[in-house]
């Protein structure tokens, strides 16, 4: 099971990065899928991630509820995991995991939220809940900075330059 947060990134370097993954699927976990960010609210996403040969789900049962969100804001991670927790033992949040975790048993899949730091964020909690209902090997992505432009230029990510003139 893949995670990726998108703070900092641009949708182009995001997209690279799924890409180089080999991501089938990208499972919205965000409470409410909405973003300052260009390109990373629901239907923009959803969009962008279909050009580029994606599958978007959105399961919003298994987003951070509000007051998840202001004590990690406030820099209480022990209450955030608390509040996080006691959300995802919920029927609705269970059901959504385990249509998370039939997701990912049938494609290359990664957990989206907004963090950069896995460690500060709720797909971790998520991801970690899966593993326990199936044989999963958790990784964290980073979107690399400038991928989009390499990938333009034909690079193919692990040195080799493709570029045809």
């Amino acid at each position: 099971m893949l995670t990726i947060g998108y703070e900092g990134a641009s949708i182009d370097d995001f997209i690279a990065t799924l890409s180089l993954a080999e991501i089938g699927t990208l499972i919205d976990i965000r409470d409410i899928p909405v973003s300052r960010k260009r390109g990373f609210s629901k239907k923009s996403l959803a969009t962008a991630l279909e050009c580029a040969g994606l599958d978007y789900v959105h399961l919003r049962d298994l987003g951070d509820p509000k007051p998840g969100r202001e004590a990690a804001r406030r820099g209480d991670l022990e209450e955030f995991e608390r509040i996080y927790r006691d959300h995802l033992a919920r029927d609705v949040s269970q059901e959504a995991l385990a249509k998370a975790v039939d997701i990912a048993t049938h494609t290359r899949a990664v957990l989206l939220c907004f963090e950069r730091n896995h460690a500060h964020c709720h797909r971790t909690i998520v991801a970690e809940a899966m593993a326990d209902c199936e044989p999963i090997k958790i990784r964290h992505l980073g979107v690399r900075q400038g991928l989009a432009a390499e990938w333009e230029n034909g690079y193919d990510g692990v040195g080799r330059n493709y570029a045809f003139g």
